[in-house]
């Protein structure tokens, strides 16, 4: 028999399983960057300014950190559950 899975945390297990490929992505990602950085600038001496790998790392970094909030730090549906709680008390 087919156990019934609670479609909450389906969703909740899919948007965290999204987010760990994407951290692989953004390890690999910046790490090839930086591999790249180096051997065609970084190795003949760094003479200051920005590395352009920070960059790439910036503007993924971004992207990463609203995915791993919308991951493991906030339910909108646990949100909106705990302000319905708030004001049903407020009421009383």
């Amino acid at each position: 028999m087919e156990e019934q899975r609670d479609e909450k945390l389906w969703q909740l297990a899919k948007r965290r399983a999204d987010f760990q490929n994407s951290l692989i992505g953004f390890v690999v990602t910046t790490g090839i960057c930086w591999v790249i950085w180096y051997l065609t600038s970084g190795r003949h001496g760094y003479h200051g300014g920005t590395p352009w790998p920070l960059w790439v790392m910036l503007g993924l970094g971004i992207g990463l950190v609203f995915k791993f909030l919308r991951a493991y730090k906030t339910d909108k549906d646990t949100i909106a559950e705990r302000e319905y709680e708030k004001l049903k008390n407020q009421n009383k």
